[in-house]
């Protein structure tokens, strides 16, 4: 699957759909996890924390995904994947790969025919952009899923320019 790219904000990209990069604890933070918990309204929270309170009483972690409904947001879901903090010394990428996998994996069980992802863990994560795009558009090209379209949608001109490279030399 080839995916698509536009610049802007995910928080109105209507899609099945739409990818947090969110914090282990899913109870919101700051960039995508914020900005989709603020417009998304008082509902992602609540099925947030029922999630803490029950099936992931020690949050989420690095590399998994798990699903609630979008709330305000036009989108049928939530799905939250939390990323893994970049090092220099120690190489990440494989639990970075596995967000988007296992946020596709969700997005199918889901019966999601489209995914809108955020470049995940390339904000104050730390992860280099460049790195993170390329990531994140193997993951995508090489899952086997019934997801029919994945957009990346993404906030500024160097992340643009980022996936735009990685879809291109991806193929």
């Amino acid at each position: 699957m080839k995916p698509e790219l536009i610049r802007g904000d995910i928080t109105r990209f209507s899609a099945d759909a739409i990818v947090n990069a969110a914090n282990g604890s899913l109870l919101g933070g700051g960039g995508v996890d914020g900005a989709i918990h603020r417009a998304g309204g008082p509902s992602i929270l609540a099925e947030c924390r029922e999630l803490r309170d029950t099936v992931l009483p020690d949050g989420l972690p690095a590399g998994q995904a798990v699903a609630t409904s979008a709330g305000l947001l036009p989108a049928r879901w939530v799905i939250h994947t939390v990323g893994p903090v970049y090092s220099s010394s120690d190489d990440r990428s494989e639990t970075l790969a596995s967000c988007y996998r296992q946020s596709l994996r969700i997005a199918e069980q889901l019966g999601a025919e489209s995914v809108a992802f955020p470049a995940v863990s390339a904000g104050v994560f730390g992860w280099p952009m460049r790195g993170a795009a390329r990531v994140a558009v193997g993951a995508v090209q090489a899952a086997a899923t019934s997801v029919r379209l994945v957009t990346f949608v993404v906030f500024s001109d160097e992340a643009f320019d980022a996936f735009t490279a990685a879809i291109s030399e991806e193929g």
